[in-house]
């Protein structure tokens, strides 16, 4: 089982693309969509894998709280091993604090052992280009944020070209067992197959796919943005 949280509220940049395309790949009947005045399925069942997704800055303050009696239930799935997947500012529900540009500090989880800074109303826009092992990561972010905390060993993706988890570092995203956060936006997964790939290979180690759902079309789009990622384009506007 495949749940996937809080879809009326976690609806911004596409990202909900990212749920329709594992239901094509693991079937629809897996998935799970727990809307946000539910109970999680995860507090009494043993899902397979998480998935949230971009929000609003109002939304997040919402889901922490719905989320904060599930705490440590979450951090057992994590030490366990389930699997997260975690995008756009999805992850900041898990920091451990959100400062706005108010000076306001709104706690997280603390699932995560990173600071998150806002700085409305400066959105940071950027295309980009990485690393995850062997395999070339191409997306974009667009937020009003930068995360702080976390080191380059816990990285998910390396950057190439692009915007990381702040100005200063040269990585992207948080891995935590099989936990995968990352900022990029919009239909990761389509965007990506390799590494679609890669992450339905964790999800069922047992029962790995032997072809992706329209897979060569999406290869020929990776390729073609890859081509175009690494020919010198501006990736920070």
């Amino acid at each position: 089982m495949i749940e996937v949280l809080y879809p009326e509220v976690c609806c911004l940049f596409g990202d909900k693309a990212n749920a329709r395309y594992l239901g094509l790949c693991l079937g629809e009947d897996r998935l799970a969509t727990t809307h946000v005045t539910q109970t999680p399925r995860f507090a009494s069942e043993d899902p397979h894998m998480v998935y949230l997704c971009s929000m609003s800055e109002r939304s997040q303050e919402r889901v922490i709280e719905r989320l904060r009696p599930h705490r440590e239930r979450l951090r057992t799935m994590i030490d366990d091993g389930v699997v997260f997947l975690l995008t756009g500012n999805a992850f900041e529900v898990f920091a451990a604090s959100i400062e706005d540009d108010q000076g306001r500090t709104i706690e997280g989880l603390g699932l995560l052992d990173i600071q998150v800074k806002r700085h409305l109303p400066t959105r940071f826009n950027s295309l980009f280009l990485g690393q995850h092992a062997q395999t070339k990561i191409v997306g974009y972010t667009s937020r009003f944020t930068h995360s702080y905390g976390y080191d380059q060993t816990q990285g998910l993706f390396s950057v190439t070209q692009g915007l990381g988890m702040n100005p200063e570092v040269n990585y992207e995203g948080i891995q935590v067992n099989n936990l995968f956060a990352t900022y990029l936006l919009g239909p990761l997964l389509i965007q990506n197959p390799l590494f679609t790939r890669y992450l339905l290979g964790v999800i069922d180690r047992d029962a790995p796919l032997s072809e992706l759902p329209y897979e060569a079309e999406l290869m020929q789009a990776y390729e073609t943005r890859v081509q175009e990622f690494e020919s010198g384009i501006d990736f920070v506007d």
